[in-house]
């Protein structure tokens, strides 16, 4: 097991025939792309079919070409051939902007719509597409406007958001006389000897130095371009822009939110109770939130990662063990960090081989299995998407982290039943209580970060030190007394690289929604048992063909009322307390 993905499957290389075919098939569908939007005339029906089926040919095509060149540059950023190649294919897919543009702008003037999707068995496949086509419509710019804005979003948020993944995947970090990576570091965070995560911690503050300006011309840039698209297109905000994008309501986020304040006493309580159990008086320093609790320090290399998971995943459901299996056997991971990688963890589907792509930073803990499970929980709904035709494959951000968190929960849960001794069940619960802190605490600060840098970049350019005074409020407002004030995380806005998209925006509730709405799903399964698990099947499969509201009702589930969210809130509620009766012990 060589511990890295096989992209194979793809191309042997930059080299390959294949590849050098599919560049140039590429360019012929480009060009007949656009010859078809420069005359669209005739009967309806005909012309959305003709153009669905080129945008189905040319999906395949750049999928496999910039998946391809994405890939290999992740797992080495300084990969200058993987760059260049990435560079020419999106000036590539830029120049199907114009093309593209007046292809939906007949859709959405064309009030024949519903008779022509009901002529044609494929346009009724794609009847959600269309319809949010026609939706789409008020935001579309002119032709020329709309090629001009991709053309430039690749050498403006584009190369600001590469140049923070350089950055942050290639800065030295100093630590103990030696040099690492700074995943490396992060990943110390979870080190069972508090004079290392205490050092690293530091280590890791310092590393930004080097970097914090050239990452804040970055952050200030691809925001001020978000809002000056979003006025251009008749957004009142990048918040609304993202709920519309997401196909969700602002009831639904509103009652999310709502509920996250109500419960975040609740979360600060933990903090309090970790900090004592630690030696702390007060709140907990940030260096301290994933310390390990109570001993539970079982390691595991990623063969024997791959057989837990599959046995406990064999309990739920054999379809879900068994691509985890193929997951592993068939090189779909690439598990270790090193200098030039990317940071974190990623799931990138591709439709066309009907596989995913893991990436990871794997160093053996525990929580790095559930970081694997988590992940593999989105290949899970990929896998679910494998029947849909291409361009019925992608899913809003709400519902992303739905798949992947129900894998978290079916790990932990499992681990906690088998677990008697008292001391390690607490090790396991502080684990998952430690995962949904970060879903509820910290990305309601991210969440209120990006709100007030949104809010202040028309007025002000932010540099390092204003981008860490506001991460510290946000900071402070989350997570209150939870947290000691005087050791906090100034420079969360650096290293989270989702706020570097210059195509989407807080990139943070997400985690939350998907997090509470994946526990109530599994709440359903402990009561329903196995019947469950088709209406969760078809639940993530119905995620790409409607809304988010739609979608969850498929489970009877009404997002828009905040008790739902609540009830899945109480649930972490009384873990706290059982952790803090269990600490008491």
């Amino acid at each position: 097991m060589s511990g890295e993905w096989s992209l194979r499957e793809l191309y042997e290389g930059y080299d390959d025939p294949a590849y050098k075919r599919d560049l140039e098939r590429a360019d012929g569908l480009c060009r007949s792309f656009a010859d078809f939007a420069s005359r669209l005339e005739g009967e309806p029906a005909g012309i959305i079919k003709e153009g669905i089926l080129l945008m189905e040919d040319m999906e395949a095509v750049f999928t496999n070409l910039i998946l391809f060149a994405n890939l290999k540059q992740a797992v080495n950023t300084a990969d200058a051939e993987s760059s260049s190649m990435l560079g020419r294919l999106m000036a590539k897919v830029s120049s199907t902007a114009g093309p593209r543009t007046a292809f939906y702008r007949y859709i959405a003037e064309l009030d024949e719509l519903e008779e022509a999707i009901a002529s044609d068995p494929l346009l009724e496949e794609y009847a959600y597409l269309l319809r949010s086509i026609k939706k789409d419509g008020k935001y579309l710019l002119d032709k020329k406007t709309e090629e001009a804005m991709s053309l430039f979003s690749i050498s403006g948020s584009g190369a600001w958001g590469d140049l923070q993944q350089y950055l942050t995947s290639t800065v030295p970090v100093e630590f103990r006389g030696k040099k690492t990576s700074l995943s490396d570091i992060r990943n110390k965070a979870y080190d069972p000897d508090p004079a290392v995560r205490r050092e690293a911690y530091e280590a890791e503050l310092a590393c930004y130095d080097r970097i914090k300006d050239a990452v804040a011309f970055a952050l200030n840039s691809i925001k001020l371009e978000v809002l000056n698209g979003c006025r251009l297109r008749g957004f009142e905000s990048p918040l609304q822009q993202t709920l519309h994008n997401a196909r969700m309501k602002r009831e639904t986020l509103e009652a999310l939110l709502a509920a996250m304040r109500e419960y975040l006493p609740k979360f600060r309580e933990y903090l309090k109770a970790k900090a004592r159990l630690l030696g702390h008086e007060g709140g907990l320093p940030w260096y301290d939130l994933f310390a390990p609790i109570g001993g539970y320090d079982r390691r595991f290399t990623a063969e024997e990662a791959g057989k837990y998971l599959v046995g406990l995943f064999e309990g739920f459901d054999a379809e879900l063990a068994g691509m985890v299996k193929k997951a592993f056997d068939e090189a779909w991971i690439d598990f270790y960090p090193r200098s030039g990688k990317a940071g974190g963890a990623f799931c990138c589907y591709i439709h066309t081989i009907k596989q995913s792509r893991v990436l990871a930073n794997f160093d053996g803990s525990f929580s790095d299995v559930v970081t694997l499970a988590h992940e593999l929980g989105h290949a899970f709904h990929n896998h679910n998407l494998n029947g849909n035709r291409i361009l019925n494959t992608s899913y809003s951000m709400p519902v992303a982290e739905t798949a992947s968190t129900f894998n978290e929960i079916v790990v932990v849960n499992a681990a906690i039943r088998a677990e008697s001794d008292p001391a390690l069940k607490r090790a396991l619960i502080e684990s998952r209580l430690m995962d949904a802190t970060q879903i509820i605490c910290d990305i309601y600060s991210r969440y209120l970060f990006e709100t007030a840098v949104f809010s202040a970049r028309d007025e002000e350019f932010m540099f390092p030190d204003r981008l860490c005074q506001m991460m510290l409020e946000a900071q402070k407002e989350a997570y209150g007394d939870g947290l000691d004030h005087n050791a906090l995380h100034p420079y969360m806005w650096l290293c989270k690289s989702h706020y570097y998209s210059g195509g989407q925006s807080f990139y943070n509730f997400p985690y939350a929604f998907g997090g509470l709405l994946a526990r109530g799903l599994y709440a359903r399964y402990e009561k329903e048992g196995k019947a469950f698990v088709p209406l969760y099947k078809k639940l993530l499969n119905a995620t790409a063909l409607t809304d988010v509201e739609d979608a969850a009702l498929v489970a009877g589930i009404d997002l828009a009322r905040p008790e739902f969210w609540r009830e899945s809130l109480q649930a972490l509620a009384d873990e706290i307390d059982q952790f803090k009766e269990l600490c008491g012990k």
